[in-house]
């Protein structure tokens, strides 16, 4: 039955892209059915990556789920340099890969409960936004003393951004060659779908998501003023979780259905792809509309420090438990009550 509700929900994507395009809705209306078409979208990643990984193994899976999910926070990035909002693209992105480590990782280990996450893979993906961390620092630092969106640190961000990607590049390709060799085809039948299928409906679902997350943050503004929040917490929070629409229901659905491991290589291994890949790709792309410096507040560089150190001592044991799930999200509640606290820069 809930299957058969979700499935049927997916109708609302396309109901919203028509309200948005050919009626005049208010933008109060257009983001709360935008907000709800995204669950079934979201449960629908999850769907295909689950079926995916019954043909590559749950590190592949994750690596999947991150790639597809974090597709439409790539869009929004672009739209909003497109719209001169760089403190919305820098908060956006620090905010997707801290919901990531603590919201969405939190919210998988408290579905899932009781079982073993791959140690050696999480270490992994949280030596990765170590290492991004630091890098940040260079650009960071200079500008919180100066003009965060001057060229010069535009420039050194492409520098940084390049040295990322070179990383990413070299990391992903160990990481996969490693579950491939690790995972071992079970030859029990699986109801699975195919895995052509499943990468076909987690295109579709991507594009999907993509249109109205555009639609969401539209009308996040006029939400944030009617709400007296700063733009900033809008798009470190707000924006966000909506980004992370993917994650949040991937991870959820394959937790509560036991796979532990899955669960935890999704909400990870977007945290690291959006680090050392979707940032870096943004500042690039951002060239060919404007220059974009990775001038990251210090309260975004303390989160993002913060939250890869914590998530480290929760997970070190490579063990997931509830009470682990709930202190990851008490975790993340501190990082919002500091983002609502700072306000603008």
């Amino acid at each position: 039955m809930a299957r058969r509700l979700l499935f049927a929900s997916l109708a609302l994507a396309p109901i919203v892209v028509c309200l948005h395009v050919f009626t005049g809705v208010s933008e109060t209306t257009e983001f709360v059915l935008a907000a709800v078409a995204l669950v079934p979208l979201a449960w629908l990643i999850g769907e295909a990556t689950e079926h995916a990984s019954e043909h590559t193994g749950p590190g592949i899976g994750g690596f999947l789920n991150a790639t597809f999910g974090n597709a439409p926070e790539l869009i929004i990035a672009l739209i909003a340099v497109s719209d001169g909002l760089t403190e919305v693209v820098r908060g956006s992105l620090t905010g997707s890969v801290v919901s990531n480590l603590l919201l969405v990782l939190g919210a998988a280990l408290i579905a899932g409960g009781d079982g073993l996450v791959d140690r050696f893979s999480a270490l992994l993906s949280l030596a990765l936004l170590l290492v991004a961390t630091a890098l940040f620092l260079v650009p960071s630092v200079a500008g919180w003393d100066g003009d965060p969106d001057s060229h010069d640190l535009a420039v050194a961000s492409a520098a940084i951004s390049v040295v990322l990607l070179v990383v990413y590049v070299a990391v992903t390709w160990f990481s996969l060659r490693r579950h491939h060799a690790l995972h071992v085809s079970s030859d029990e039948e699986v109801e699975a779908w195919s895995l052509r299928r499943s990468l076909v409906a987690l295109a579709i679902a991507t594009v999907a998501t993509a249109l109205v997350a555009e639609i969401l943050v539209g009308s996040l503004e006029a939400f944030a003023a009617q709400a007296g929040l700063s733009d900033f917490f809008v798009a470190a929070v707000i924006v966000a979780i909506v980004g992370n629409a993917a994650e949040h229901g991937g991870a959820i659905v394959v937790a509560h259905r036991g796979k532990i491991a899955l669960a935890a290589e999704i909400a990870l291994s977007s945290a690291a792809q959006v680090a050392v890949f979707l940032i870096p790709a943004v500042a690039l792309l951002s060239w060919l509309i404007e220059p974009l410096s990775l001038s990251f507040r210090p309260v975004e560089i303390a989160a993002l420090a913060g939250s890869t150190v914590y998530a480290g001592l929760v997970l070190w044991g490579g063990r997931s438990s509830r009470p682990r799930g709930v202190l990851l999200l008490a975790g993340y509640l501190v990082v919002v009550v500091a983002f609502y606290l700072s306000g603008d820069r």
